[in-house]
C-alpha cells in the first residue's frame, strides 16, 4: 500500500510536466524560440560584442601599465682612451710628480663579464588630446546603431514565423472545407446510386461523382504533405518538438490595423543611420586631434649587475710604472637605478596621415547620410505600396465573402435539382467545384490580408505580436 502511495505521487508530480509537453505551443512561445534560434540574429549579437570590446577598451586606456623585463648573457666592452697634457702633482716622497704630455696615455680599457639586468616599468597616459573622449561617443552611438539593426532582424522573424503560424491556420482550413465537400459528396454519391438504379442518370454521369471522390482524396493526400513541410519548417525555425507543433489549432482572423503616423522617421533603418552619422562626427572629431600633444607618466626601477668580470687595460696604467690595470672583482651590483617623470609626444609633421584619417571618416559621414537619403525615399514608398495593398486586401474579403455565399447558394439549389433529376452530375461537380475554390479563396484572401497588415506595422515600426 505505501508502495502504490509513493508511485502516485510521482505520477501526480510529473502530471503538470506531462501535460505541458503535449500542449501546443503558442505564437508567442514560436517567436520566442525563434528569436533564440536564429542564426543571423545571433551573429549578429557576437559582432555587437566586439563593439562592447572595443567600448571597454577606451574606458581603459588611462589604467596604468606595467611591464617587467630582464635579461643575462655575456659582456665585452672595449674603450679607447686618448689623454690631452696634465699634470700629476708631487706626492713627496713617494711620488715626485710630472708632465704627461698630450697623447702619452694611449690605451684600451676592456671589460668583460657576465651581465644580468632587470627593470620595472609603469607607464600611465595621463592626456590623450581629446582623442579618447570622441572614440568612446563615436562607440556609444556605434553600439546604438547596432542594436536598432538587431531590432529589423527580429521582426524579420516575428514575420516569418507569423507566416509559417497562419499557413499551418490555412491548411487546416482547407481540410474544414475538403471534410465538408467530401461529406456533401458523399450524400449526392448515395443519390447518384438511386438515380442510377432508376435509370435516371448514365453510368458516365455516375462516373463522374466517382471521380469528384477520387480527386477530393488526392487532395487530402496533398494537404498531409503540406502539414508535415510546415510541421518541418516550424521545428527547424524555433527547435520545438514536432509533437507540440502538430497540435498546433491557430484560427485565421483578420488583423485591424490603422495608420496613425505616417512619419518613417521611427523605423529602425532610419534610426540606425541616424546614429551611425552621429557616430561618423565624433570620430572625425577625434581624427582632428591628431596634432594635440599626448602626455604620459613614467616610472621606472632598474638593476644592473656583472659577475665573473675582469676589468683590464691593453698598457700600463701610468707612464713609466710598468704596470697594467688588471682586475677581477667578484661581482658588480648597480641598485636601484630609479627613474619617474613625465613625458609628451606631439607630432607635429606625421607625413598627411592625420588627414588622411579625416578625410576618410568624412567619407564614411557622406556614405551614410546617402544611405539615409536613399532609404527615406525607398520606406515612404514602401508605406504607400503596403497601405494600397492592406486596403486591397480588405476589399478582397467582402468580395471573397460574397462569392462564397453566392457558390454556397448554387450548390443548394444545383444539388436540389440533380435530386430531381433536372440538372446533372456534371453540374452538381461544377457547383462543388465552385463552392469549394470560393471557400479556398475566401480563406486565402484572409491569410493575404494579415500579410498586408504586418508589413504596413512595419511600415510604421509598430509590429505587435499580440494583434497577430
Amino acid at each position: 500500500m505505501k508502495t502504490f502511495k509513493n508511485n502516485l505521487g510521482k505520477l501526480l508530480l510529473l502530471f503538470p510536466a506531462f501535460l505541458f509537453a503535449q500542449q501546443a505551443p503558442t505564437l508567442q512561445e514560436l517567436i520566442d524560440h525563434a528569436l533564440v534560434n536564429d542564426g543571423t540574429l545571433t551573429q549578429q549579437a557576437l559582432e555587437n560584442k566586439y563593439t562592447k570590446l572595443d567600448d571597454q577598451k577606451l574606458k581603459d586606456v588611462f589604467l596604468p601599465k606595467v611591464e617587467v623585463s630582464g635579461k643575462t648573457g655575456y659582456l665585452y666592452a672595449s674603450a679607447h682612451l686618448k689623454s690631452p697634457e696634465f699634470g700629476i702633482p708631487a706626492i713627496p716622497p713617494i711620488f715626485p710628480g710630472a708632465i704627461i704630455p698630450e697623447g702619452q696615455l694611449n690605451n684600451n680599457l676592456n671589460i668583460s663579464g657576465i651581465s644580468a639586468m632587470a627593470k620595472a616599468e609603469a607607464t600611465a597616459l595621463i592626456y590623450s588630446g581629446g582623442k579618447v573622449k570622441y572614440l568612446k561617443e563615436a562607440n556609444k552611438e556605434k553600439n546604438i546603431s547596432e542594436n536598432l539593426l538587431m531590432q529589423k532582424s527580429r521582426d524579420e522573424i516575428i514575420t516569418e514565423i507569423s507566416k509559417a503560424y497562419d499557413q499551418m491556420a490555412l491548411v487546416q482550413e482547407s481540410k474544414k472545407v475538403l471534410d465538408e465537400a467530401k461529406k456533401r459528396l458523399d450524400i449526392n454519391k448515395k443519390t447518384a446510386d438511386k438515380a442510377l438504379g432508376y435509370g435516371l442518370i448514365t453510368p458516365y454521369d455516375h462516373k463522374k461523382i466517382e471521380l469528384a471522390q477520387a480527386t477530393l482524396d488526392s487532395k487530402l493526400v496533398e494537404y498531409e504533405g503540406k502539414k508535415e513541410l510546415l510541421i518541418t519548417q516550424i521545428e527547424i525555425l524555433t527547435g520545438i518538438e514536432r509533437e507540440r507543433i502538430a497540435l498546433i489549432q491557430p484560427q485565421l482572423q483578420t488583423i485591424i490595423y490603422e495608420v496613425l503616423d505616417q512619419n518613417i522617421e521611427n523605423r529602425v533603418e532610419i534610426q540606425a543611420l541616424d546614429h551611425g552619422i552621429k557616430a561618423t562626427d565624433f570620430k572625425i572629431k577625434a581624427e582632428e586631434r591628431w596634432w594635440i600633444p599626448k602626455v604620459q607618466a613614467q616610472t621606472s626601477v632598474s638593476y644592473f649587475g656583472l659577475f665573473n668580470n675582469n676589468i683590464s687595460t691593453s698598457k700600463e696604467l701610468l707612464p713609466n710604472t710598468g704596470k697594467k690595470l688588471d682586475l677581477s672583482p667578484a661581482a658588480l651590483n648597480i641598485l636601484p637605478i630609479f627613474q619617474a617623470g613625465i613625458g609628451f609626444k606631439w607630432d607635429v609633421l606625421d607625413g598627411n596621415e592625420g588627414k588622411y584619417q579625416v578625410e576618410k571618416a568624412k567619407i564614411e559621414k557622406e556614405i551614410l547620410e546617402n544611405k539615409k537619403r536613399d532609404a527615406s525615399k525607398k520606406l515612404n514608398l514602401n508605406l504607400a505600396n503596403n497601405q494600397t495593398n492592406y486596403t486591397i486586401a480588405n476589399a478582397q474579403i467582402k468580395l471573397k465573402e460574397k462569392s462564397r455565399e453566392i457558390a454556397k447558394q448554387g450548390l443548394e439549389q444545383v444539388e436540389k435539382e440533380f435530386r430531381y433529376g433536372t440538372k446533372t452530375s456534371s453540374a452538381l461537380i461544377d457547383a462543388e467545384n465552385d463552392l469549394e475554390n470560393a471557400e479556398l479563396e475566401y480563406q486565402n484572401a484572409i491569410f493575404n490580408q494579415r500579410r498586408s497588415a504586418i508589413e504596413l506595422m512595419k511600415s510604421t515600426q509598430n509590429l505587435q505580436i499580440e494583434k497577430l
